[in-house]
């Protein structure tokens, strides 16, 4: 029953709202206690961290921009090929962003289409879009719902914001870990999710949410050994106020994710693979700061996997979480571990998942900005008797960045970025792991104030 209600709300609210964009920064609460409202801590907001210094964040405001990207890549052709090929990208990628705060709601958006030019391999040039909403919405003194929804057609997962942590860095158990990632094949993916949160005591909060994921390859000659993905499932949350700074609680989570080969003629034997999770994670976070905050939940997850003809396959295994945001005017540091079960994203079956991801922004001086993300991702198979099995891997990543502010509107970014990975049997990424980028990119932006 608990999956029809959250997959049923989280089908109400996907159609009149999209999410990716940055949250807000938790905030500890300047009223008396008494008259203070609760939080919900990362572990339950299934909002991601944000992840830009203190001094950059706003609000109210509507801005549109231009980028221009040129990075040369020394690996673009890497499915089925022992030698890697490079070339010279151009990107082209014109964004409006618009953020508007009441005191009893909040509506963001960012709509970004994309253009990719490849100097010699002109077979890859696309066109990308990125569209994301997020709402929130007081209904009651105690009672907030919100409604997000994020959409990209991609081309180029580098041209992506932190593509290699799922998109996003958070302290929920609802993100999904990342898979194998296919730098240059075309991709569609959605994921819609919609929750709401009702303090019902002094110190004592409900929530429950719901969340639908599709992850798909429309190109199988680019993804060859992947599959598309999707998934649904929803959690309920106590939440409960041991102090100003101090909060306890548990989360209950159901997710169901399944899997097809992208090229089913070329794997007729693989069937479509399905991964059930039943997880329960008691948490802790404390804020010792109003923006600087840790926290920490483990425990028991059950999980079931079919793929006919095999037999079923059943355990339990002990899942945790930590994770870190800490904010201040000219530094921002995020960082998230998880060790679960889950279907990981591109391949067959259930994986045991370690993922570590971590980002660091430093504004060194008023007209300079440095940055530096990194992530590592293993998974082992844990159903290695399923059809068209692969045994897992891991990947690594990071990323250094340096940006300058040429003027109000102006921002030149210099930036290196590596990925690493090691999947044995999967030809979109073949023998050659490792990807090297460095690019140059030109921003102008425009922002004009909105009224509250």
């Amino acid at each position: 029953m608990l999956l029809y209600v959250c997959l049923g709300l989280a089908l109400f609210v996907a159609s009149p709202a999209f999410a990716q964009l940055e949250s807000t920064p938790f905030e500890l609460p300047t009223k008396p206690l008494d008259e203070a409202p609760m939080l919900t801590p990362p572990p339950v907001s299934n909002k991601a961290y944000p992840t830009v210094v203190g001094s950059q964040l706003r609000s109210n405001y509507v801005a549109a921009g231009l980028v221009f990207n040129t990075a040369y890549n020394d690996n673009v052709l890497s499915g089925g090929s022992t030698t890697p090929t490079g070339d010279v990208i151009y990107s082209l990628l014109p964004t409006i962003t618009f953020d508007q705060t009441t005191t009893r709601q909040h509506f963001g958006l960012l709509l970004s289409p994309g253009f990719t030019i490849y100097q010699h391999t002109s077979s890859l040039n696309a066109a990308d879009l990125n569209l994301s909403v997020n709402y929130q919405y007081r209904l009651a003194q105690h009672t907030t719902i919100s409604f997000n929804d994020s959409f990209q057609k991609s081309s180029n997962v580098f041209n992506q914001s932190y593509p290699f942590s799922g998109a996003t860095i958070s302290g929920s158990s609802q993100s999904l870990p990342p898979g194998v990632i296919a730098p240059y094949a075309n991709q569609l993916s959605n994921t819609a999710d919609g929750g709401i949160t009702y303090q019902f005591g002094y110190n004592n909060m409900v929530g429950a949410s719901g969340v639908i994921t599709e992850s798909n390859y429309p190109n199988p000659t680019q993804a060859a050994g992947l599959y598309n993905s999707n998934s649904g499932g929803g959690s309920v949350f106590y939440n409960q106020r041991l102090s100003a700074t101090q909060y306890i609680g548990a989360t209950y989570q159901y997710l169901r994710s399944q899997g097809n080969p992208v090229d089913s003629q070329a794997s007729p034997a693989s069937e479509q693979a399905e991964v059930q999770t039943h997880t329960l994670l008691p948490f802790y976070t404390i804020y010792l700061n109003p923006t600087f905050s840790l926290s920490f939940s483990g425990g028991p997850q059950y999980y079931g996997a079919t793929q006919s003809p095999s037999p079923s396959v059943h355990a339990w295994f002990p899942a945790a979480m930590a994770s870190i945001g800490w904010q201040t005017n000219h530094t921002n540091l995020v960082a998230s571990y998880s060790r679960t079960v889950t279907a990981a994203v591109g391949l067959p079956g259930a994986f045991n998942s370690n993922n570590a991801n971590a980002s660091l922004r430093w504004q060194a001086t008023r007209t300079w900005n440095f940055g530096g993300t990194a992530s590592y991702s293993s998974n082992k198979n844990v159903t290695p008797l399923f059809p068209a099995s692969n045994p897992g891997g891991h990947s690594v990543s990071g990323s250094v960045t340096a940006q300058c502010s040429l003027s109000e509107h102006l921002k030149a970014e210099i930036g290196y970025t590596r990925l690493h990975q090691s999947y044995g049997g999967i030809s979109a990424i073949s023998t050659v792991p490792n990807t090297n980028r460095e690019f140059i990119s030109i921003s102008y932006q425009f922002t004009r104030p909105v009224g509250r």
